[in-house]
This record gives structure tokens, sequence and C-alpha cells, in this order.
């Protein structure tokens, strides 16, 4: 009997911690502003250009030199960020969270991705309207979803939240570090590649990651919100009862 209400009492501790520990918020907000600041003043510098700026005409040509010859990594990359492999990315996420009830992780995982990738296609591409070969670049929608996926699979990673953290276990934080790497170090290989492949201006990219990190940021601290003041809600229906 014990142990069963133990094992509940753990599942709604379990269900019910914030994304974000409280430590992690301020750096996490302070981080968000940099990305819109980022997004915000890039796209304003670059607003209607139809070529690179100086700091793509000196990267640009190295990444293309430099990676331009690894035709497998550059397909492989390029099809990671398109939209099957990203709503299927997505989708894994979700049943993880879900299969350890972290509703709150599954809301994350649901919305952040999709936001950005909707916010980067119909909104900022067509306001900013830089363009390459005749196609809107900016922001890149492959850094966008990716960086999105990896920043969400970063804070789940932080509270170790995903299918490899079974009740009673916990993942080390060297391990969680590692993956958190690894899934960023695969959004940056895929944003690279698009640079590389000439599809995409640098400054693209680095937008594409601002916008991606920027919108897991802005979920993540809106749904711990969101669950703080339901939590205040109910312990002062509880109260006063």
């Amino acid at each position: 009997m014990q142990l069963a209400t133990s094992r509940r009492t753990s599942g709604r501790e379990r269900a019910a911690r914030p994304l974000l520990p409280g430590s992690f918020r301020l750096p996490a907000a302070v981080l968000l502003a940099v990305c819109v600041a980022v997004t915000a003043l890039f796209g304003i510098a670059f607003a209607g250009h139809r070529q690179g700026s100086r700091l793509d005409a000196a990267v640009d040509p190295a990444l293309q030199s430099s990676l331009g010859h690894v035709i497998v990594l550059l397909n492989v990359s390029e099809v990671l960020g398109t939209l099957i492999p990203v709503s299927l990315m997505t989708l894994a996420l979700t049943l993880a969270c879900l299969a350890t009830r972290r509703w709150s992780g599954a809301a994350l995982s649901l919305v952040a991705a999709p936001a950005a990738s909707a916010l980067t296609e119909f909104v900022l591409k067509p306001l900013v309207g830089r363009t390459s070969g005749g196609a809107l670049t900016f922001p890149s929608g492959h850094a966008t979803s990716m960086f999105a996926l990896a920043g969400t699979c970063t804070v789940l990673l932080i509270d170790t939240v995903l299918l490899i953290d079974p009740p009673g276990h916990q993942v080390r934080a060297p391990v969680r570090m590692l993956l958190a790497s690894l899934a960023l170090l695969v959004a940056t290989t895929v944003a690279l590649a698009m640079v590389a492949r000439s599809a995409h201006y640098f400054t693209d990219v680095v937008a594409g990651a601002a916008v991606g990190i920027g919108m897991v940021l802005a979920c993540a601290l809106t749904v711990d919100f969101l669950g703080r003041r339901d939590l205040l809600g109910a312990a002062r229906t509880s109260g006063a009862t």
C-alpha cells in the first residue's frame, strides 16, 4: 500500500515539475531576449537584400570549400530539416513525454518546433524578403526547425523527462550534457550544410537558430508560468475548503 501510494505521489510530482528549474529561468529569459534581438537586427539589416552581407562573404566560401566535397553529409543534413523527418522527431519527443506522464514536456514538444517553423515560413520570410536565386532565405527554415528540436531536447534533458529516465532512475548529468550536445551538434551540422550547398547565407542560419531556440524558451517559460498559476489557484481553492 505504501509503495503504491509512493509511486502515485512520485508520478504526480513528476508531472507537476516545471520545465525550467528556478535557477534556469533568468538565463533563459536573457537568452530569449538575445534571440529576439539577433533576429530583429538581422531582419532589419537584410530586408529586401538579394545578396549576402560582408560576414556572409567571409564565412560562406570557407564553409563551401571545406564541406562541399562531403556529398553524403550534405544530402543527409538537407533531408533531416524537411517536413517529414522534423514531424516524426516532434512526434517521437511528444510520445516520450506522454509515456513518462510529463504533460508540460509534451506540450513543449508538440508546440515549439511547429510554431517556430510557422513563424519563419509564414511571417519572417515574407516580411524580411531577403532572397537568393529568387527564393526567400531569411531565416533558414532548416536551421529553425532543427534548432527548435535541439532546444526542446535540451530543455527536456535538463529535467530528464525522456523515456531514458524511467521512474526511480536518474540519468547522470554528464550523460544528459552529452545527449544535449549531440542534439545541438546535429542542428549545427544541418545549418552549416545549407550554407555549404549555397541554399542559405550564413546569417540566414544564425537567424534560424535564434528563432528556433527563442521559440523553445518562450514556450517553456510560458508553460511554466501557466503551470505555476494553476498550482497557486489549486492551492488557494484547497486552503479555502
